[in-house]
């Protein structure tokens, strides 16, 4: 169980994050009647803050709090999540501004595919270095 514990963590507080994602992402879109991209934009900065304070603390057990560590940190953190959201937005663009696809469904599947891709640039890159 102490193996899988980053990865059980990390699909727990992905699946949060996720909710996040979309739930910012819906009231954008569908109640403030906000467009698709900046709501996009909007649901990907509120899952990012989400996700680090998360990920730091309890699923990569960074607990290195001092000002140098946390900076870089999450520098790393966001440059690994605008490689992501970068694809998440094509992905929003492609299928839902240019084929005009469910937006829903394709919010779901950008964000299965930017979860595996998070957890990986997060235990190689990002908190490695400040775990205690």
């Amino acid at each position: 169980m102490v193996k899988y514990k980053p990865m059980l963590l990390y699909v727990l507080f992905g699946g949060l994050t996720t909710l996040v994602n979309i739930v910012v992402y819906w009231l954008c879109y569908e109640f403030f009647c906000i467009a698709n991209i900046p709501s996009n934009c909007a649901a990907w900065i509120a899952s990012v803050v989400f996700a680090f304070f998360t990920n730091k603390f309890f699923v990569f057990e960074s607990h290195d709090s001092s000002c140098l560590v946390m900076v870089r940190e999450f520098a790393l953190f966001v440059a690994a999540r605008l490689a992501t959201g970068a694809l998440d937005v094509l992905i929003m663009y492609v299928f839902v501004d240019i084929l005009s696809l469910n937006p829903l469904i394709f919010k779901v599947l950008a964000n299965i595919m930017v979860i595996v891709l998070n957890f990986v640039f997060s235990k190689l890159f990002v908190f490695a270095a400040g775990k205690n």
